[in-house]
């Protein structure tokens, strides 16, 4: 059965209203755990923030140019749909 979850801008330090400078995945994109979702970017540092789970993309939450701090919302990632294991790819030989 398939859960949405909320993602959210883990701990990034001390930056606070940072730019959103590019968002790498749309509605509907099958990803993987640790791929990264949007790009943000402060007067110190570019930072990628990754997916914590495989999923689709049920909806974004960002956009270029939003500014976002550690616990602003994303997206939303539907869990568990026939064919999200599919967005994990073949698993590598031992």
């Amino acid at each position: 059965m398939a859960t949405t979850k909320e993602v959210f801008v883990p701990d990034i330090g001390e930056f606070k209203n940072v730019d959103v400078i590019e968002v790498l995945v749309k509605a509907g994109d099958a990803i993987k755990p640790e791929q990264s979702l949007i790009t943000i970017e402060s007067d110190k540092a570019t930072i990628e923030i990754p997916s914590p789970s495989a999923g689709t993309v049920k909806e974004l939450k960002v956009k270029i140019g939003d500014k976002v701090s550690r616990g602003s919302l994303v997206r939303l990632l539907r869990e568990g749909e026939p064919g999200c294991r599919g967005a994990l790819g073949p698993r590598p030989s031992p």
